[in-house]
């Protein structure tokens, strides 16, 4: 059976360079609990913020894994080497150079809820005293989308992949400096996510038919988000007009009752 993945593209490391990967993955793996910890508090802080709280459907945390790590910094050394310049990430500053290392991830329903989202998400951040590195920063593919986050004042970075997410990261508050990635998506992103991330990450799949199907499934995620979204705005304009006509109505009965 024929493999589904690239050939290798990446330029070829010294021994040096590859010892230098080495001290940083065990770095990453001895210092894992901060990160853990780090995690852990930003999820706590959304999740005690009573506003945030309730627009949050479902909030996750993970660490990245040892062996990930090494891929991603044998790739942005390959990418260096081809580039013309010397892998520039080292044990001393992988900390502040790999944003990653940490994610938090808050799942939610429907579109319009990110203006509120946002503001309070920043508000945590504030009372925390986490230093916003990255973000608030729309990852998208679509003109709708670039058009309704630019409206919030969210910056937006087009992606050819259609992947679609809000990215944060931030500093927290400790003599280590440890930094976390806070992601925001809709739950039908997340079907798209997780599939992608499956199939076509880290290295991309070959099948031509699993890219273009991927691609449909980007489509139909943004095609259910956008139904969700009308869903809950027709629900709040026929509580609006119900709601005005309920006003008409009691002032039609006290003028009948003088």
């Amino acid at each position: 059976m024929k493999s589904c993945r690239q050939p290798s593209t990446r330029a070829a490391l010294t021994k040096s360079e590859k010892a230098d990967i080495d001290k940083c993955v065990k770095h990453f793996e001895a210092s894992r609990h901060l990160f853990d910890h780090a995690a852990e508090a930003v999820v706590s802080a959304c999740i005690r913020h009573p506003a945030l709280k309730t627009l949050i459907h479902f909030i996750k945390h993970r660490l990245r894994e040892p062996s990930s790590l090494r891929q991603k910094l044998i790739g942005k050394a390959s990418k260096d080497k081809k580039s013309g310049r010397k892998p520039t990430i080292t044990k001393t500053n992988l900390f502040q150079r790999v944003s990653d290392l940490a994610g938090v991830r808050i799942l939610h329903l429907y579109t319009d809820q990110i203006a509120e989202i946002n503001k309070h998400i920043l508000a945590v951040f504030k009372e925390q005293r986490y230093r916003v590195v990255e973000g608030p920063i729309a990852n998208i593919w679509d003109d709708e989308a670039k058009a309704y986050f630019n409206k919030l004042g969210i910056k937006s970075r087009p992606r050819k992949t259609m992947y679609t997410s809000i990215h944060y990261v931030v500093e927290l508050n400790t003599a280590s400096r440890v930094r976390c990635e806070l992601q925001v998506r809709t739950l039908a992103e997340e079907l798209w996510g997780e599939v992608s991330h499956t199939v076509d990450y880290p290295t991309p799949t070959r099948s031509i038919a699993c890219k273009e199907q991927l691609k449909v499934l980007a489509r139909v995620a943004s095609g259910c988000t956008r139904l969700v979204d009308s869903i809950f705005r027709s629900r709040d304009e026929f509580r609006s007009r119900r709601s005005g006509s309920g006003v008409k109505q009691g002032r039609s009965a006290k003028r009948g009752r003088s």
